[in-house]
């Protein structure tokens, strides 16, 4: 199929939590996506006429759903569709998770907006014993969805209000998984990997960076890893824990 935009209309678009959307739009004939694959999504009523990626969080009948926070001009006007208005997107993009190759015990880790793309991935994973653990800040979101596809559900918030109070790095033990699979701001991430990589436990995760053009044309998405620098877009979002270098 070629690569290019097509709208479609949106089915519903609610609030979940303060400044969280969870938008449904018709799938139209986009091809099944791949869990932590994305779309680049943009209006045709709003301006300016920005794109923004937008991880694919479930994938149901003839729907499509996604989960965003409002960050700025894009994603506000995307916030602000209706029930029946066209959205235009593109995709699906980039490399997901290879779940034929994740079996066994898995932990999925996510901090903040990283849960949206795990309730596909865990909804997707075959012969497996999944255990989330969520990180947030205060206010929890995106995991009642999650819930029915693993088998017991960790959260951690920094001030306390649920679960355990502090960082879900905390809570997590790679030892006790065959692989872990992680999404969430960079710092955490990093903390994640370093653990397991010390432990001799695989671990993949979904880098978040910002994005232009979302097919690897532009560049912005850069990240270093240890086969030189890679283009989080086209040959991410899900890369390997062991081949990724943090800035320090």
């Amino acid at each position: 199929m070629r690569l290019e935009y097509r709208k479609t209309r949106v089915c519903e678009n609610i609030e979940i939590s303060n400044g969280i959307f969870k938008l449904a739009v018709e799938k139209s004939p986009v091809e099944k996506p791949v869990p932590g694959q994305f779309m680049m999504l943009r209006t045709t009523g709003y301006e300016p006429f920005l794109s923004r990626p937008i991880s694919i969080h479930n994938v149901d009948g003839e729907k499509l759903y996604f989960v965003f926070e409002v960050r700025g001009n894009g994603t506000r006007n995307l916030s602000r569709l209706k029930k029946d208005e066209e959205i235009e997107m593109l995709g699906p993009l980039g490399n997901g998770f290879q779940i034929e190759n994740i079996k066994g015990r898995v932990a999925i880790l996510s901090g903040g907006m990283g849960i949206a793309p795990m309730n596909y991935l865990a909804k997707s994973l075959m012969d497996c014993e999944i255990d989330l653990y969520a990180g947030f800040r205060n206010e929890i979101y995106g995991v009642d969805s999650i819930k029915r596809y693993v088998n017991n559900v960790n959260i951690s918030t920094e001030d306390g209000s649920v679960g355990l109070k502090g960082y879900v790095t905390e809570m997590l033990n790679p030892l006790e998984y065959d692989v872990v699979l992680c999404c969430g701001p960079e710092i955490m991430m990093k903390k994640v990997v370093q653990s397991c990589n010390d432990k001799s436990v695989p671990v993949y995760i979904s880098m978040e960076k910002h994005m232009a053009c979302g097919v690897g044309a532009c560049l912005v998405c850069t990240c270093k890893t240890k086969e030189g620098n890679k283009r989080t877009c086209k040959d991410g979002p899900v890369f390997s824990g062991r081949d990724v270098i943090f800035d320090d």
